[in-house]
């Protein structure tokens, strides 16, 4: 039985991976992709292959379809993720999931009563790279793990750049475009949850209308593990990195925090250096296969809809701490509090 997606937004990612991701599966299809405007739903179905285009959520939902992918911009995705659980639609939602945990939390648990399969797209946790590093920590390689550091700061190219720069009411900001990836991936990579978070944001010259485009935040986990990250949107040259380091080892990645599955993951203990080896299958196409799977009743998304609001509660604690100068609790069920 195949698994027939619906596109709710004509967007870059859904070109540049999710659409050959989807194809990618023996049970996969892209059946129809929906536009706020008629003539770019049309223009990017005929360059896409695409059999449907719409330019409306009820067009779409109202097709024969098993499931949709949301990739509009971050205020929509509440409404849209709503209609699409009503209509009976499986849902991958990019992250954050909302504005809010609070509209996060209200999404994610309609799925639930709905039996509806909801995830996350987080795709970093299907990185080889960051598998292959979880997976150490978890046999215990580096000895009980002390602090980590993410190196996540690249420049937004001009063609993203757009509403990510421009518009607060639609979610912009590097901290819900990044500072959620980093959220996420150093609770996957640790196997542990953030409790608390310290941050400070910049605006270095891309970012208007208020918002930023640099943030360095200091996280607290449950274990006592410290860990620092940089995200931004304006720096050119710097690379990505993640490192972790233990009692008895360190694990440092380079160019990791990317879409590509690329990189190096170096373990480094009293007994020398290994470089780790690890898949490099696409990660956009491993996450599909997850959720086609949990369709299947087998499993669960490699980032589930708990994972997207464990991902904004940190955000918007980072936020508010930037904004009030203080350290701000993390706390999933209730949203950020101080």
């Amino acid at each position: 039985m195949s698994v027939r997606w619906g596109l709710i937004g004509a967007s870059t990612i859904a070109k540049q991976f999710m659409i050959n991701a989807i194809r990618a599966q023996a049970d996969g299809e892209v059946a129809a992709v929906m536009s706020s405007s008629a003539e770019r739903a049309e223009a990017y179905a005929s360059e896409n292959g695409i059999p449907a285009a719409v330019s409306s959520l009820d067009a779409l939902l109202s097709k024969e379809i098993d499931a949709v992918y949301i990739s509009t911009t971050n205020e929509l995705h509440l409404e849209q993720g709503l209609a699409a659980i009503k209509a009976g639609k499986h849902v991958m939602c990019e992250k954050p999931l909302a504005l809010t945990s609070a509209d996060a939390k209200k999404m994610v648990a309609a799925a639930s009563n709905a039996g509806i399969i909801f995830g996350t797209n987080h795709h970093l946790r299907n990185a080889g790279a960051h598998r292959a590093m979880r997976k150490a920590i978890a046999a215990g390689r580096i000895g009980k793990p002390i602090a980590a550091r993410v190196f996540h700061s690249v420049f937004l190219p001009e063609n993203l750049q757009g509403w990510r720069i421009t518009r607060p009411e639609a979610g912009g900001g590097v901290v819900l475009d990044i500072t959620v990836h980093d959220a996420d991936t150093l609770r996957f990579v640790l196997g542990d949850d953030p409790v608390e978070i310290s941050a400070f944001t910049q605006s270095a010259g891309m970012a208007g209308g208020g918002l930023e485009d640099g943030a360095m935040c200091i996280w607290r986990f449950k274990s006592g593990v410290i860990a620092q990250s940089h995200e931004g949107f304006t720096t050119q040259y710097a690379g990505t990195g993640f490192e972790v380091h233990g009692s008895e080892g360190s694990l440092i990645a380079t160019n990791v925090m990317t879409q590509k599955p690329v990189g190096s993951v170096l373990l480094r203990t009293a007994s020398g250096e290994e470089e780790l080896s690890f898949d490099r299958e696409d990660l956009y196409t491993r996450s599909l296969r997850q959720f086609h799977a949990a369709i299947r009743g087998e499993g669960q998304p490699s980032a589930t809809g708990e994972d997207g609001i464990w991902s904004l509660a940190s955000a918007e604690a980072a936020l508010q701490s930037a904004k009030s100068g203080k350290a701000v609790k993390i706390d999933p069920k209730l949203g950020s509090m101080n």
